[in-house]
């Protein structure tokens, strides 16, 4: 059964081609991708992940506010007592922020440049389908 991936765009963040070229990457890599489109609450990103019953959510911004949105998610989830979803992010993070969402409970930060297959591998390495 092949792993199902929610990406999702939270916030105001209105660009989304990064978003849809990992999701075509990691659908091209044997994964089921559900995009959610722009302009997602971190509440409806969740709401949505447990709906699809994916097995990780990928999270973009380009907007500066991946220090709100991206631990809103992850506490969310752990609000509903669902450990088994794994949660990373992609966009303009900087390094030192990329370390604090990781010991927030991000699996992982991409940040632009990051080869897909990179991407890909890690979510191979660090994602089982259920």
């Amino acid at each position: 059964m092949p792993r199902r991936i929610l990406i999702a765009k939270p916030g105001l963040d209105g660009h989304d081609r990064g978003a849809k070229v990992v999701a075509r990457a990691l659908r091209d890599a044997g994964n089921e991708v559900i995009y959610t489109g722009l302009h997602q609450t971190p509440a409806q990103i969740v709401e949505t992940a447990i709906h699809e019953d994916v097995d990780a959510i990928g999270l973009s911004t380009l907007s500066g506010a991946h220090m709100t949105l991206f631990p809103a998610v992850v506490e969310l989830l752990r609000a509903q007592a669902i450990d088994d979803i794994v949660v990373f992010g992609g966009g303009i993070v900087p390094d030192h922020d990329a370390e604090r969402l990781k010991e927030q409970g991000m699996g992982a930060i991409f940040t632009p440049g990051t080869p897909l297959a990179e991407v890909t591998g890690w979510v191979e390495s660090n994602v089982r389908s259920r």
